[in-house]
């Protein structure tokens, strides 16, 4: 991932009418690339990209374990939106999986870029994890993560949605 970064307001041009951004693996996370996801999360009240920085700068969580992966939108060269796939580490089991980290930037919700970037998250899933989990308190997230086949979860606990990854496997068959 090079050349990254700009201003949050310049403008977005990239990829197809259809579907403007390019989504790629990410085995980096240089703070100028990310500056625009970070500056528009917070501005709206959210640390979810704060502790992608964050756990990325002090490697906590640098998405490189078996299975796992960070995955990026961009358009023009520019970060638009992130996430990531971790073994769920309150599940105590290395066959589930974990959505971490989806961010869009504002401007672009709602035109498909989380929608793919989370098709990307279960493709690299498939082959690794029986099931993922994620947590969202956010009702738009939730929308969303249910709309893609995530069921969501009545009692509380560590997680607000699931996947089984098996079951879709055998019935994409």
């Amino acid at each position: 991932m090079t050349g990254l970064g700009g201003s949050l307001h310049r403008p977005l041009r990239g990829g197809s009418e259809s579907s403007p951004a390019l989504f790629e693996r990410l085995h980096d996370l240089p703070a100028d690339c990310v500056r625009d996801l970070l500056a528009d999360s917070e501005a709206s009240g959210s640390r979810i990209v704060r502790r992608l920085v964050d756990e990325w700068a002090d490697g906590t969580n640098r998405f490189d374990r078996p299975g796992e992966a960070l995955f990026a939108a961009l358009i023009a060269g520019r970060l638009v939106g992130v996430c990531g796939l971790n073994v769920d580490p309150y599940a105590g089991d290395a066959r589930i999986g974990r959505v971490r980290h989806l961010y869009v930037l504002t401007p672009l919700r709602r035109h498909g870029v989380g929608r793919r970037l989370v098709a990307r998250v279960i493709e690299a899933a498939g082959n690794r994890f029986e099931s993922l989990r994620l947590c969202t308190n956010n009702e738009a997230a939730s929308r969303l993560y249910e709309a893609i086949g995530f069921r969501a979860r009545d009692e509380a606990g560590e997680y607000t949605h699931v996947m089984d990854l098996a079951r879709r496997s055998r019935c994409a068959r």
